[in-house]
């Protein structure tokens, strides 16, 4: 509305100037080389409009004819780029769709049009060489890509990732570095340095890294704090092999204090305690675990505390440490270990019911063992120690230390999983059950009756051996030492 106003304003001033003119033309006379020109005010003024208009359209038709080369040139370029810049995104949509031909066909179609110019050309050159199996000329591309600070982290980390994969340990360590230098903001490349350095044992490097982690929010104080203690585990592993016992001491009570749920760390603590004399410590740190976090590597150290070599004394000393968490499973275990071990059977019998070899639930796998044993020693009676065998094989599986990322389960703890390399990835629990399994049958004569029983019992009842899940951790992957 207001530009309908505007223009009616407008039209209303000329109309009026020209109407003014109309009655007021006056006379105008202009004399040049002998010419002379006499006409009206209002005829002059509208010739030199009209020449100011002529001269105009003819300045911009001599600018246009200037300009034309390059903005043809510019235009030309401009759709070459255009068309570079789409066979670029179509290689990398080919590349995430695993299609090696046409990813490097869009791959070579982006550097012809972009003329090798655009930093992303490179990378699609490389990804489409490493889909397609090439890893030499996929290194090449990376490599090339180092000349370039624009593309020199792209670069990095695209050798990082083949040295990662081809396992050079040592040269991917050297590549996470230069790029952590680089962007140090760069979650990946964090955790890559970090895993490659505590995979090699660098533990004061990658305490270093796990720090910096937590000052670039890159990481949570929760993580970093249970990162910290494994450090420390390892470290005062390396310090013992080292004969440094102060040392040892040191980091393992860091490991403790640190992460009081790290079972290893306190079962270690524990033994060095009682390798110095100091039995009160040690029992007191079992008895504070054992509140919160009962577990069965910490009884036989426990009785190594207390000084309890066999027999009733291990009896006595289990018995003081399950009054600390009385209704616990583990508890009930630990007293029956001591029992069987001195042939208090009743004891033994009372303990496995409550641990589950007495109630309606399914017992565990290490519960009908033991009961097995109790069986055969108490009265001698080898068939119903085949059945608790039996009952033993397709029982709920005994808790291990399984691995988070890929299932592994072993029986002893190590900071770095043996099928997946995954740091700190084990957890205290129940393997998933292999159901479907047939149940074996019982044999057919006395004699392999009592020989499976026997060689099934032989060796402490509650001895855990490595296992390892199908499909998930095969059988190479062995725990490492502690």
């Amino acid at each position: 509305m207001w530009r309908w106003i505007f223009f009616l304003a407008v039209l209303c001033v000329v109309t009026l100037g020209v109407v003014w003119f109309v009655q007021n033309p006056g006379d105008v006379t202009l004399e040049w080389q002998g010419w002379r020109l006499d006409t009206s005010v209002g005829v002059m003024m509208a010739g030199v409009l009209l020449f100011a208009a002529l001269t105009a359209a003819l300045y911009r038709f001599w600018r246009f004819l200037r300009r034309a080369p390059g903005e043809i040139t510019s235009a030309m370029k401009d759709r070459r780029e255009r068309k570079g810049y789409t066979a670029l995104s179509s290689g990398m949509v080919a590349v995430a769709a695993g299609d090696a031909p046409e990813a490097r066909r869009q791959a070579r179609r982006a550097e012809a049009l972009l003329s090798g110019s655009a930093p992303l050309t490179r990378l699609l050159s490389a990804q489409s060489a490493q889909l397609d199996g090439d890893e030499k000329a996929a290194e090449k591309f990376f490599t090339e890509m180092l000349d370039d600070p624009e593309t020199k982290f792209l670069g990095l980390r695209g050798l990082l990732a083949q040295a990662v994969k081809t396992g050079d340990k040592k040269r991917a360590l050297e590549l996470a570095q230069q790029a952590y230098r680089m962007q140090p903001k760069s979650e990946w490349v964090a955790a890559t340095l970090f895993d490659l350095q505590s995979g090699s044992g660098a533990w004061l490097s990658a305490a270093e890294t796990n720090d910096d982690m937590v000052k670039r929010r890159l990481l949570d104080k929760p993580d970093a704090e249970r990162r910290r203690a494994v450090i420390a585990f390892e470290m005062a592993k390396e310090a013992g092999e080292q004969g440094d016992g102060a040392k040892a001491l040191k980091q393992l009570k860091t490991a403790t204090d640190t992460a009081p749920d790290l079972i290893p760390a306190v079962a270690a603590l524990v033994r060095r305690y009682v390798a110095d004399g100091q039995h009160r410590k040690a029992v007191g740190l079992v008895e504070k675990t054992w509140v919160k976090t009962p577990h069965p590597d910490l009884v036989e150290p426990y009785w190594e505390a207390r000084k309890s070599p066999d027999g009733i004394a291990r009896v006595k000393a289990s018995e003081k440490l399950a009054s600390i968490n009385k209704d616990h499973p583990e508890s009930h275990v630990a007293l029956a270990r001591a029992a069987l071990g001195a042939e208090l059977w009743g004891e033994a019998r009372k303990h496995l019911k409550e641990a589950g070899a007495g109630s309606g639930l399914e017992p565990q796998a290490r519960v009908c063992r033991m009961m097995a044993e109790l069986e055969e020693h108490e009265n001698g009676d080898l068939t119903k120690a085949r059945e608790w065998l039996v009952r033993a094989g397709s029982a709920p599986a005994d808790e291990k230390w399984v691995c988070g990322e890929c299932g592994n389960a072993v029986a002893v703890w190590t900071a770095h999983c043996g099928n997946c390399n995954a740091f700190d990835s084990y957890s205290w629990r129940t393997p998933p059950h292999i159901s479907g399994l047939p149940k074996p049958e019982a044999p057919s004569t006395g004699a392999a009756l009592e020989s499976g029983a026997r060689s099934a019992i032989a060796g402490p009842a509650d001895t855990a051996r490595p296992e390892s899940l199908p499909a998930a951790a095969p059988s190479g992957a062995a725990p490492a030492k502690t």
